[in-house]
């Protein structure tokens, strides 16, 4: 009977360590899954949209090169820190994006980047030139490291929607641009910004003939969003009456955000510009969850009560943004 113990023991302990010899094939192979996906750039990490898709690409296995300005010690850039602390796939790099050669630096070896500029000092006409320089310089960057397959860049729906005719616009799509002029006048800086800087990244990629898609977000929504991006948020939000009453206040939300962003270069085929939010805001009810969503940036008057129940026309349109979604469910 002993013998039998010793015998059924022996064979519990052989399939103990056939299931641990398992178990750590499954991590090399994990492992070497992990080790063949590209190293990426993300410009500017420090940024609320930034981190959050260096977060995304972390998870999803990728080495990533965090590249921020140095604009002080803020609680996202000690966040990236720690990372890097516990992150062997994360490398920070700190860059001056008016100076291209410092981007040079970061970009070395990485096969993409995704380019997520934002003032955290909000805007006004000089970060206007600030932004579109800097976008200029990234794009050079780019073109000068051969390894860059793609740029995702990160817009918003700011570049598309202020014209002087918003009243009587039917669609707004990938194809629909803010009226520069009607910015200024306006004072709309951040529209005017993300306009510009856009335009020049698109003009410069095609010069230089790089593969570049870009993000085109509505209002960005998440995790302490209020606090760790408020002024970009208030800049977006300029206006907001005028986009509500005319059907293209839209926010989104970051996880999807991050997602669309990896999406498109992941997806060979993607190209052009992408439309993208989660709602549109067109109704009382709504516009208050938002102001509560974006508490204490947004209060509403004490005893405020929903108004009547008036719906405006939606006319922001994703299409493109749809396909791209469902394709990848497949």
């Amino acid at each position: 009977m002993r013998s039998h113990g010793v015998i059924q023991s022996s064979a519990e302990e052989e399939e103990e360590m056939r299931e641990v010899i398992e178990m750590e094939e499954t991590e090399v192979k994990r492992a070497n899954i992990d080790h063949q996906k590209p190293s990426v750039c993300v410009l500017d990490s420090s940024s609320y949209v930034g981190f959050s898709i260096l977060k995304g690409l972390l998870s999803r296995g990728y080495k990533v090169h965090a590249a921020i300005q140095n604009n002080g010690e803020t609680e996202i850039v000690r966040k990236i820190r720690e990372l890097e602390r516990m992150e062997e796939r994360l490398v920070v790099f700190v860059v001056d994006v008016l100076d291209y050669q410092s981007i040079v630096g970061a970009l070395k070896g990485c096969s993409a980047l995704f380019c997520s500029l934002d003032s955290s000092d909000g805007y006004d006409d000089k970060m206007v030139d600030l932004e579109v320089r800097g976008a200029i310089n990234v794009v050079e960057a780019c073109a000068q490291t051969e390894t860059i397959e793609k740029i995702v860049f990160s817009s918003s729906l700011a570049s598309s929607i202020w014209r002087e005719n918003i009243s009587v616009e039917k669609d707004i799509d990938e194809k629909s641009w803010s009226d520069p002029e009607f910015c200024r006048r306006q004072k709309l800086w951040y529209a005017l910004a993300k306009t510009l800087s856009e335009q020049a990244a698109w003009a410069l990629a095609m010069d230089r003939m790089l593969s570049m898609v870009s993000v085109n977000a509505g209002l960005v929504l998440g995790p302490s969003v209020a606090q760790q991006n408020p002024r970009p948020t208030m800049s977006y939000l300029k206006g907001a009456a005028e986009m509500y009453e005319n059907g293209v206040l839209a926010f989104v939300d970051v996880d999807f955000l991050v997602d669309v962003h990896i999406r498109t270069y992941e997806d060979k085929s993607t190209c052009g510009r992408y439309i993208c939010f989660s709602q549109i805001i067109n109704t009382d009810e709504e516009a208050i969850k938002l102001a509560e969503a974006l508490s204490p940036l947004i209060s509403l008057p004490p005893g405020y009560q929903c108004q009547a129940s008036v719906a405006y026309a939606d006319k922001l349109r994703k299409t493109k943004l749809n396909k791209l979604v469902e394709s990848a469910a497949y």
